[in-house]
């Protein structure tokens, strides 16, 4: 019964592929992306909305359900590998394009924060944190940015506006994790778990704002497979080193954990990945950032519907705070629409 939904997925994810290379091939003018997004097909946008929106906001509660019985550095690991191994021929026989040396460095640097640092530490801290929680303060990657782009040579001042919402959600931040009488209870989030997914946020926005600044391949899908494998291999390694593996055994694995990657790599990265790529081309930096206050809405919500994640009103409290921030971040820094080179490692999906 779940065949059909399958394949549906896989040929549309083949077809927001086949759109990406088509038009990394044509190299477009501005004037070219611009005609591009108008003609985009209003029925896939919408799809690739829903993928990013829903898809991307699932895997934070996939990763719960993977660190069950594999390691915690191990599950995005095997995940960004097998993603990178199989991306990274795909499209560079697609895109023609042989990447510099220059390139292969900021791909290092980046895959090294967004997935063995950023990645790495959101599967580690779901031993501590409810995945809903999780996704929620990793969307502070927002307020990051903007604090990390401020303090670069030659960074833009925040507004006012920005400053407002950068206070807001530290305030949430703080009410999540501060004293339980803080809020009439003591039902808040493990400061130690917290801690570990700041340090998350942190590394993928540094990485988000170095790779706008550093050169990338022209096709972004061939970028992210470059990422993949370089933070895919950093994770490998350092599962090694740290003890992890160490009375491991396959076996012990469990049938939940064994899904819950196979969902992580197909869904979570090939095809969520592919569709954020999409949107990128076809539609404004402002509508595509959307998915940052998307994304833990639809994680608390399976967390807490087939997790049984507790929902409090201290969590629901600085949820909406954070969230709010959130917004008045994203929809006050960018205004015009920019090309997906431009934003490609922005994310921060787990």
């Amino acid at each position: 019964m779940a065949l059909p939904p399958l394949v549906f997925l896989v040929i549309f994810s083949i077809h927001l592929m086949a759109s990406e290379t088509v038009q990394t091939q044509q190299q477009a003018t501005p004037a070219t992306t611009a005609s591009t997004r108008s003609h985009s097909s209003p029925t896939l946008t919408m799809l690739a909305f829903a993928a990013v929106y829903f898809i991307w906001g699932s895997t934070f509660f996939a990763i719960r359900i993977a660190v069950e019985s594999i390691p915690a550095l191990l599950v995005p690991a095997m995940r960004h590998l097998s993603v990178g191994l199989v991306f990274y021929p795909l499209f560079r026989f697609l895109s023609k394009e042989k990447p510099t040396l220059t390139q292969w460095v900021t791909c290092a640097v980046t895959g090294c924060l967004l997935l063995t640092i950023g990645n790495g530490t959101v599967s580690w801290a779901e031993k501590f944190v409810p995945s809903g929680i999780a996704a929620l303060l990793v969307a502070t990657v927002s307020l990051w940015m903007v604090l990390l782009d401020w303090l670069r040579p030659g960074g833009a001042r925040p507004s006012p506006r920005v400053f407002a919402g950068i206070v807001l959600g530290f305030a949430g931040l703080a009410l999540l994790v501060g004293p339980g009488h803080s809020s009439g209870g003591s039902d808040r989030v493990s400061p130690f778990g917290a801690l570990i997914l700041v340090i998350a946020s942190l590394a993928w926005a540094f990485g988000s704002v170095y790779s706008r600044h550093h050169p990338l391949p022209n096709s972004p899908l061939l970028g992210v497979a470059m990422q993949c494998l370089a933070g895919g291999g950093a994770l490998l390694i350092a599962t090694i080193f740290s003890g992890e593996l160490r009375g491991f055994h396959w076996a012990q694995v469990s049938s939940r954990s064994w899904i819950a990657i196979f969902y992580l790599a197909i869904f979570g990265s090939a095809i969520g990945y592919s569709a954020y790529v999409y949107l990128l081309k076809h539609s404004s930096a402002t509508s595509v950032s959307t998915y940052a206050f998307v994304n833990p809405v639809v994680a608390l919500f399976i967390g807490w519907s087939f997790g049984g994640e507790t929902l409090s009103s201290r969590t629901l409290l600085a949820s909406a705070v954070i969230l709010s921030a959130v917004i008045v971040v994203i929809t006050t820094r960018r205004q015009a629409p920019v090309l997906a080179d431009e934003t490609l490692s922005a994310p921060g999906e787990a």
